[in-house]
């Protein structure tokens, strides 16, 4: 009799933990019996994104779904609707979930769990995106932490648990066609852009490979924008191809500098992900509102020749073009981009948060306009306003054969070395149609830091 006995069916839906291996809220949907593996293109997310981002997610969608062996079900819709009407069709009670600690995921999740609620059933949250949970850490007096150091400090204190166990054999069923039938999931065109391989397996492979060839150099090669010295997980993060705790858990066992550096790196995404648990406004607002009495200019012309990497600043437009090119800038060159926008350009740093969320593959809503905030002098930890990024001297200093330029900007490869980055001392630099320079930098950095006076009174 026991055997002939209904099986219980739950609902795991996917969200940024596009994985099977170290997944909490995959270990609590196997303990309720059969597991269906949902993924919803949610209007509100789908809607924003740019083609690199959609590309980059449906590949990544696919990888999952030939891991779950073409059980993969993927709606489009509102979530409050859409989980419920899914987890009826299968008779699930449950439905399980990886805990959202961003401002409208919270939201959104409210609203699927009073729907479910309302016929009967539950969601349950599992696990985080993040080594240790948003809100989880408070400073002594009880309050959130507002400064990194201090918040790190706690951090590595604390500790994170260690990967989440294998699951063992999981019971997947799926309905329909599926992610392989559903005609809204075609590829926009991206024309010869290579993205790099999507899924678990390829995230773990780019880790192992990082761990071996990388990570000891990461402390001084990470700000080198021509060379390949980072780990470009940042989408597999992004994504939950692979969670923060495995790296730390590999990284125990690594002493060196770079190990003690990359660490460092994945502390500061806990913290500007614990920033905005603490303060949701922060994200569109100012963390610190003294400098929002800075006199900004509404985007225009400016603003779409930074956008599309034609300001004549070598090393600001190949960040731009790398963005749209492939879906990624490195951090040293989004410093150096963002920079411009907000100091040489008088842009609003929110508008620049805006394009990178728009175009990032790895778009991530605390680390990206936190990161802003920093360069905007506004936000925790700021860089001071008056830190105001030379675009010529930090092109020379950390692209300094202009390898990086050359790769991005078409017109200036027929110029050696450093030359790529003052087009206007070479004869010829204007030969193949760069545009020249938008701005003078002394000027507006002069301009920028006479309203910071005049702010700070």
């Amino acid at each position: 009799m026991a055997g002939s006995a209904r099986r219980r069916t739950s609902v795991l839906w996917f969200r940024r933990d596009l994985r099977l291996g170290d997944h909490p809220a995959l270990l609590a949907a196997v303990a309720d019996g059969e597991v269906l593996p949902l993924f919803v293109l949610d209007p509100a997310l789908w809607g924003p994104s740019g083609d690199v981002r959609r590309a980059y997610l449906l590949r990544s969608l696919r990888a999952l779904d030939a891991d779950l062996g073409g059980t993969l079900v993927v709606e489009h819709g509102d979530p409050a609707h859409v989980v419920d009407r899914v987890a009826e069709r299968v008779g699930a009670r449950r439905v399980h979930v990886s805990a959202d600690a961003g401002p409208y995921g919270r939201r959104r999740d409210e609203q699927v769990e009073q729907a479910l609620a309302g016929y009967g059933r539950e969601l349950v949250r599992t696990g985080t995106p993040y080594a240790i949970g948003p809100g989880t850490l408070l400073t002594g007096s009880g309050s959130p932490f507002q400064v990194f150091t201090p918040f790190s400090r706690a951090w590595h204190e604390h500790g994170w648990p260690d990967p989440a166990g294998d699951p063992g054999t999981v019971r997947w069923i799926g309905e329909g066609e599926g992610v392989g039938g559903a005609h809204w999931l075609a590829e926009p065109d991206l024309g010869d852009l290579a993205l790099p391989e999507a899924g678990e397996e390829a995230a773990h492979e780019r880790w192992h490979d990082f761990l071996e060839h990388g990570l000891a150099d990461y402390d001084e090669e990470r700000n080198r924008p021509d060379r390949d010295g980072t780990s470009q997980l940042s989408h597999a993060l992004k994504w939950g191809e692979l969670h923060p705790r495995t790296l730390l858990a590999d990284l125990r066992r690594r002493t060196s500098r770079g190990a003690q550096t990359y660490r460092t790196e994945l502390c500061w995404r806990d913290f500007y992900a614990d920033v905005l648990w603490n303060r949701p406004d922060s994200a569109r607002q100012y963390y610190k509102p003294q400098l929002a009495g800075l006199q900004y200019r509404q985007p225009g012309e400016d603003f779409t020749a930074w956008a599309e990497g034609r300001t004549g600043f070598p090393i600001v437009d190949a960040g731009m073009r790398q963005l749209r090119a492939v879906g990624w800038v490195h951090n040293r060159v989004r410093m150096i981009v963002a920079s411009f926008l907000v100091k040489d350009l008088h842009v609003e740093w929110q508008h620049g948060g805006r394009e990178f969320m728009h175009r990032l593959r790895d778009a991530d809503l605390a680390s990206n306009m936190h990161g802003w905030q920093w360069v905007a002098g506004s936000g925790t930890d700021a860089s001071p306003f008056f830190r105001v990024f030379n675009p010529v001297t930090q092109g020379q200093k950390f692209d300094p054969e202009g390898d990086y330029v050359r790769r991005y900007v078409p017109e200036l490869r027929h110029l050696p070395g450093k030359l790529v980055h003052t087009p206007w001392d070479a004869a010829d630099g204007y030969d193949h149609g760069y545009p020249e320079r938008i701005v003078d930098h002394a000027h507006e950095r002069r301009v920028a830091l006479d309203d910071y006076a005049r702010v700070r009174g």
